[in-house]
């Protein structure tokens, strides 16, 4: 039986006040959080925020059949939403976080004043358009109703996506910092902005929706057969990694971590379980 700790409610007003408390605390000396991250208690088990899934999904396997033998004491904390992880790891509640980008990540830091950084990339994760009612994308049309993720970084994904595939014009050279104002032809479509983690919800109240790919399988959705339009892997900025609060990169459990989610195994474990829906990113250590 997995044994997840989901955030109750409770949980996530301590976690809220426990940053406010680390932001008036001393985080100004990264030598010192350095340290500590190296120096870390390598007897306790390293706590890993996680979304359900792909990301606690791969961070079991690896705590199943790699982590043991690795010397690796693991516990997969799971989170449902886009926030809550980053703060737990930036407050100390959790140690690292496996389920963001990079995009998403410096607009996170920078509107939240949190120092959270990369460690290693894992795998990729193609947002997709999907639709109950419709079975060709050349079946969208004017009138129609489009539900998009509201948080900055994936809305511009999703409004790129549509623009890749002729849905919509966007003003040139806003690539995916595009915005709803930036649409300069929206083609009688109207959009609906959601919190990514309720996209799928909506399916049935509108004529499509652009869906995160942890979010389309968690709805049961097959990205690879499923979406009416799907992101290309190739040379796509938003690998999913691996991230700790600044300073705790040289905790040796994270850099065992790292190696683990880097694996030959956790490869193909992705490869065979989710068949091209999610792919491996695996190489250089995310950078900024």
């Amino acid at each position: 039986m997995r044994k997840n700790i989901k955030l109750t409610a409770a949980a996530a007003a301590t976690a809220a006040l426990a940053l406010g408390l680390s932001a008036c605390g001393t985080d100004s000396d990264p030598a010192s959080k350095s340290e500590s991250g190296a120096n870390a208690d390598t007897s306790k088990a390293l706590v890993v925020a996680a979304s359900p899934t792909p990301h606690a999904d791969i961070l079991n396997y690896v705590k199943k059949n790699l982590a043991e033998k690795a010397g690796l004491k693991l516990e997969v904390k799971e989170f449902t939403d886009y926030v809550l992880p980053n703060t737990a790891t930036e407050n100390g509640q959790v140690d690292a976080n496996f389920f963001q980008h990079k995009p998403y990540l410096d607009d996170f830091n920078k509107k939240n004043k949190t120092h959270i950084v990369p460690v290693v990339d894992v795998h990729l994760e193609p947002l997709g358009l999907y639709s109950k009612k419709i079975k060709d994308i050349k079946d969208i049309k004017s009138g129609q109703t489009v539900a998009v993720p509201n948080d900055t970084t994936n809305e511009g994904r999703a409004l790129q996506l549509l623009a890749d595939n002729g849905l919509i014009t966007l003003e040139d050279g806003v690539g995916t910092d595009a915005k709803l104002s930036d649409i300069t032809d929206k083609k009688g479509l109207t959009f609906k902005e959601l919190e990514a983690a309720t996209v799928p919800r909506a399916l049935n109240d509108v004529d499509a929706a652009v869906i995160n790919g942890n979010y389309a399988l968690e709805a049961d959705l097959k990205p690879a057969t499923d979406a009416l339009a799907l992101e290309k892997a190739d040379g796509n900025p938003y690998a999913n990694f691996l991230a700790v609060k600044e300073g705790n990169e040289k905790d040796p459990r994270v850099q065992k971590l790292a190696e683990l989610l880097n694996s030959d195994e956790v490869k193909k474990y992705i490869e065979d379980t989710y068949q091209g829906s999610i792919v491996p990113a695996f190489g250089a250590p995310a950078t900024s």
